[in-house]
């Protein structure tokens, strides 16, 4: 039904065809690639490979290793997948049982989620099957996709550990081992899950490590997976920082929620991401801007994955005007359109920061970052402005301003660091076990 609509739909258009321009071919390195997979780029209207795209894809359909440095929003995603997708199709093999030819280990939920929709995108004209798994929610329908045969899995390592064990995966015939985002990896306690899939998987491989920062932990574990890789660092020409509009305003802790909605009465600000430290402050952040008006979701790792999934479309769909998360969405979440990110409290990590910001200003857009910052934060506000090399601009004429926040000398926290490569905040060790107690549900 859906081809003959479309079909319908492409009559209606020939007959104004001379007006319509044609479709720009793809170009630079997406030329080495398949027809099949040309096709499918044209149809998105990809034309200009990124950077990443560029220097990944030639050393990839040589079937070299590769360690690869890039932030999210560079293109990663189809930089392995194409080429992925290509050597399955060059070598092809009907799809077996629970027995995948690749595999793709992704930190989160949405961050599978997407790379799952990606592969089928690029490979829409191609006979490979793909399965994503992740945990959160029940596995039935996951064993019923991979029991019709599967040759690219994306999974969390929690399910796909669960599901080995149980007998539904094999991994003995992967060919392609894919590690994306190594460093949220490390930082969501994934790594002795990581090895113990690694020890199912034949050293006769093709292994791709990809993280946006490389600490000590990084390099030692890429060490111990990958042979001789080709080793690739994209650095934006302009560094993610620098194109968005940062500022920060000081305000008291009980004041936090007026002055939030008075920005989201802002008409510019139309789709706005808001970060929280806890899990219940999401959750009181919306229901406190539903009382005034505002419709907006949480997602967090306490909310079910049929709840996260319908809120993540509802934002993107434009339902509701923000998204309210805590970090579970700093990384791999992909949303277009985003005009504001704002930071509700602030990341008791400076890392974390740029990532949270990083989700804003893609693809050449232009972008906001607003964070609130009271006294108690001050020393977090501190060691971002410490990473970033420069003072945060403030706005100090706002109608919550907080003389008391803005001069706050309070210290640092015991244990306090700046991010993967260095030591975690007490309060945050908690937050790591639970992490891995309740590994795939994140």
């Amino acid at each position: 039904m859906q081809k003959q609509l479309h079909t319908s739909a492409s009559n209606k258009r020939t007959d104004h065809s001379t007006m319509l321009p044609k479709p720009q071919l793809p170009e630079g390195v997406f030329r080495d690639l398949i027809p099949s997979i040309r096709r499918s780029l044209a149809a998105e209207g990809y034309v200009t490979p990124t950077p990443i795209q560029e220097q990944c894809i030639p050393h990839l359909l040589k079937g070299r290793d590769l360690l690869g440095v890039a932030q999210t929003g560079t293109g990663k995603t189809a930089a392995f997948a194409l080429p992925l997708l290509q050597r399955l199709s060059g070598n092809y093999r009907k799809s077996r049982m629970g027995t995948p030819r690749a595999l793709i280990l992704a930190p989160t939920r949405e961050l599978a989620a997407q790379i799952g929709e990606s592969i089928g995108t690029y490979g829409r004209f191609l006979p490979i099957k793909h399965s994503v798994i992740f945990g959160g929610v029940k596995q039935f329908h996951q064993v019923k996709a991979l029991n019709k045969g599967v040759d690219i899995l994306v999974a969390t390592p929690g399910r796909l550990l669960d599901l080995m064990q149980q007998g539904f995966i094999h991994l003995n015939e992967v060919e392609v081992f894919i590690l994306d985002e190594g460093d949220r990896m490390l930082d969501m306690g994934f790594i002795p899950d990581i090895k113990k899939i690694l020890s199912e998987i034949p050293a006769e491989r093709q292994t791709l490590f990809f993280s946006a920062t490389m600490p000590p932990k990084m390099v030692s574990l890429a060490s111990s997976m990958i042979n001789n890789p080709v080793k690739i660092t994209i650095t934006p020409d302009q560094p993610v920082v620098e194109s968005i509009d940062q500022k920060v305003l000081f305000v008291g802790k009980k004041n936090k929620d007026d002055l939030l909605v008075s920005l989201l009465r802002d008409p510019l600000v139309y789709k706005a991401l808001i970060f929280t430290q806890m899990k219940h402050t999401a959750n009181r952040v919306v229901q406190k801007l539903s009382a005034k008006g505002i419709p907006g979701a949480a997602i967090h790792g306490n909310k079910s994955q049929a709840s996260r999934t319908r809120a993540l479309n509802d934002f993107k769909r434009g339902r509701c005007q923000v998204l309210v998360a805590t970090d579970v969405a700093a990384r791999g979440l992909d949303v277009d359109d985003i005009t504001h990110v704002i930071n509700y409290d602030l990341p008791m990590e400076s890392e974390t920061y740029v990532h949270r910001i990083g989700r804003t200003a893609r693809a050449g857009a232009d972008g906001s970052a607003i964070s609130f910052c009271c006294a108690e934060d001050r020393a977090y506000l501190r060691e971002i402005e410490h990473l970033l090399g420069k003072q945060v601009p403030a706005e100090m004429e706002h109608a919550y301003h907080c003389n008391e926040a803005f001069r706050s000398s309070l210290p640092a926290p015991k244990n306090f660091g700046r991010g993967s490569g260095g030591r975690r905040p007490r309060s945050n060790s908690t937050h790591s076990r639970s992490r891995r107690n309740n590994r795939g549900m994140r």
